[in-house]
Parts: structure tokens; C-alpha cells; sequence
């Protein structure tokens, strides 16, 4: 048996018992692969983490950055009270069009919205909102900006909430120093900026699994 055929049928196994799709979220997964979504999404185990770190956080409020096809949206959605909110940010109109359908087919059209737009665009006008601080955010877009995303959650969070950056590994690359990748450099920035970070204190796990080697970071905003 090879190492990743090991690792998926580890995932499969945990996946049975601990985190097994509905059908709502199975109709997610299928409709964003009809659609020709990049099959990115997290696995099923890690949607589940991020439902029990919005839990365990006592989320009211969320924000995601990266849609997609509303997968993780989902399974945070899920986290939320009657009356909490989720704010989610999609570059692209088509992959938006695919979430909002699987979002409202999951029962949670009233609690999760998806904005469309460049997310470097689309969150200083939140912040001209002036939200409630967010208790959760989860950044899984385009890497190379992971460091602004960043910036941008300090922004719009308090003391206590919790940070959470998705593929923080890069298969490893993200150790290499000369790496020229928009993608490590933009993570190793974002690393860089929670390890230093007066209001931050941070960690990153490596993973294995469905999705190959890649891993997270989570960060607690301080005071």
C-alpha cells in the first residue's frame, strides 16, 4: 500500500465515525465538481475541526476568506446560533453561484452571506461597516496575500478570537528559504508576521491526509 493511499483510507476511517457527510454536504461536494470547482475543499475531517473551533469559541460571528463551493462554509455555518452571522468572501462569480445554492440547500441562507469580489476589495468595505468583531476567521484564498488577510483579521477581531490560516505547508515548500513560489512567500510572510505580532500567539500543525501534506495555522488575538 502506498503512503497516500494509507493516508486516505486513514481520512475514509475517520471520516465514518467522526465527521461523515450529510446529505446536504455530500450535495455540496457533488455540485461543486459538476460545476469544475478545483477539488480543494477541506475533507470532511477538517470541516468538522472547524465547526468545533467555532464551538468551542462560542462563535456568534465568522468570516471566510475563499468560498469556494461552500463546503467549510457549511460546516461553520453549522456552529452559529440562530441569530449569529457568517460573512464569506469569493473572488470569482461562478464559484459564488455554486455556494449560495449548496449554502441555502443547507438550511443557512439566513445566516451565511457570500460577497463576490477581490477580497483585498471587498474587506475594507466590511470594515466600513463597522461589524461586530469577528469571533472566528478562516483564510483559505489565494496564498500569496495570506499576510494581508492577516492584517485584515487583526482589523476586524478582538481579544480572544482565533485565527485560523488553511495549507500552510505546501507539500514542505513552505521551509524552503529560496523559494520564489507567490504561494510560500506569501505564507512564510503570514507565519512570519503571527510569530512576531505583539497582539498574536500562534502555532502551525502539519497534516496528511485526503489532501495530500500540507498542514494550518491557528493565531489567538490578544489584547
Amino acid at each position: 500500500m502506498s503512503e497516500s493511499q494509507l493516508w486516505d483510507d486513514v481520512d475514509d476511517y475517520f471520516t465514518t465515525h467522526l465527521a461523515s457527510n450529510d446529505e446536504a454536504l455530500e450535495a455540496a461536494l457533488r455540485d461543486s465538481e459538476a460545476a469544475e470547482l478545483p477539488p480543494v475543499n477541506v475533507t470532511a475531517p477538517q470541516g468538522k475541526l472547524l465547526q468545533l473551533l467555532a464551538q468551542i469559541q462560542g462563535a456568534r460571528n465568522i468570516l471566510e476568506i475563499g468560498t469556494l463551493g461552500g463546503y467549510s462554509t457549511i460546516w461553520l455555518g453549522r456552529a452559529l446560533p440562530a441569530d449569529g452571522r457568517l460573512i464569506s468572501l469569493e473572488y470569482s462569480a461562478r464559484h459564488a453561484e455554486v455556494a449560495t445554492r449548496n449554502i441555502a440547500r443547507a438550511g443557512l441562507d439566513k445566516l451565511a452571506e457570500v460577497r463576490v469580489g477581490p477580497a483585498l476589495e471587498s474587506l475594507p468595505k466590511l470594515a466600513d461597516e463597522n461589524p461586530p468583531p469577528f469571533d472566528l476567521v478562516f483564510i483559505d484564498a489565494d496564498k500569496g496575500n495570506n499576510a494581508h488577510y492577516v492584517e485584515w483579521a487583526l482589523r476586524l477581531t478582538s481579544a480572544g478570537s482565533l485565527i485560523v490560516v488553511d495549507n500552510v505547508v505546501r507539500d514542505g515548500r513552505v521551509a524552503d528559504t529560496g523559494s520564489t513560489a507567490p504561494d510560500v512567500q506569501g505564507t512564510r510572510t503570514a507565519i512570519e508576521l503571527i510569530g512576531r505580532h505583539p497582539r498574536l500567539s500562534g502555532t502551525a500543525i502539519q497534516t496528511v491526509g485526503s489532501k495530500g501534506y500540507d498542514g494550518f495555522a491557528l493565531a489567538r488575538v490578544l489584547a
